[in-house]
């Protein structure tokens, strides 16, 4: 059985209305939805390609927080 692994998923809303994600551990790993429940399901689908791509590399990063900006 393979153990399972925790990612944290950042969820951003475009202008479109769309959610897109990304997995800050996984570059290139995002997709978008208009509804949070088909997101999740995707963002799952999707880091599990990732992970099975062999040139994926896992970053271990330590979330420290999220800020927004205004410039």
């Amino acid at each position: 059985m393979k153990s399972k692994r925790k990612f944290r998923v950042l969820i951003e809303k475009d202008e479109a209305g769309y959610y897109v994600p990304s997995v800050p551990a996984l570059r290139g790993c995002h997709t978008q939805a208009k509804s949070l429940d088909i997101l999740m399901k995707r963002i799952r689908e999707v880091v599990e390609l990732c992970l099975e791509d062999t040139n994926s590399e896992v970053d271990s990063l330590e979330l420290v927080g999220i800020q927004q900006i205004t410039v």
